[in-house]
């Protein structure tokens, strides 16, 4: 794996928690030599999880729509910022260029962001890890969602078990690196 996508909040909530495990799980991808892509911003946790993978001596690739380019305040340090015209063409340039998907807390943006990815891993368009970084429970709702609609029928339950779920930054990562998509029927 060496470019890990995270989608996370441009703002930092509640918790210092959130800013905490941000941070640590920045450190880990720099030490692992993983790369980070991401929304480019320097607000939130945005900025939190870029500015801990650079002040490790890791690599940030930022994405950003030129619209959004005032609103989230782009980040200055990055390896690489990547402008583009839409929210479209960001997340497909943002699927390109990460080997995995990690959602962190954040709102809508991060849960359209993370759910296309699952989409499209159940789909067969990629065999890449996506995983929830379950900080203090703050994914257990939906997770519990996931859950109901697998058991509802809706969704399979081998397309349910591809989703990696952790709380810590370390284990996270750990399973990323040894996941194996699912074979997938005809």
């Amino acid at each position: 794996m060496n470019h890990l996508c995270v989608f996370c909040g441009s703002k930092a909530g509640k918790r210092q928690n959130y800013t905490t495990i941000a941070r640590a799980l920045g450190t880990e991808m720099a030490r692992r030599g993983i790369g980070l892509v991401y929304g480019g911003g320097s607000v939130g946790l945005m900025g939190v999880i870029a500015d801990a993978i650079l002040d490790a001596d890791g690599k940030a690739v930022g994405v950003i729509p030129t619209n959004l380019i005032a609103k989230e305040i782009e980040h200055q340090r990055l390896t690489d910022l990547r402008i583009v015209n839409s929210m479209q063409e960001r997340k497909a340039m943002m699927v390109d260029l990460a080997d995995g998907f990690v959602a962190m807390p954040g709102g809508f943006g991060t849960y359209d962001e993370f759910c296309e990815v699952v989409t499209l891993a159940q789909l067969g368009l990629h065999s890449k890890p996506c995983a929830i970084l379950n900080l203090d429970g703050f994914y257990d709702p939906l997770i519990a969602m996931f859950d109901h609609a697998t058991a509802e029928g809706f969704i399979r339950p081998d397309h349910r078990a591809m989703l990696i779920v952790a709380s810590d930054p370390a284990v996270l990562l750990d399973r990323m690196q040894s996941y194996r998509a699912p074979i997938r029927e005809k």
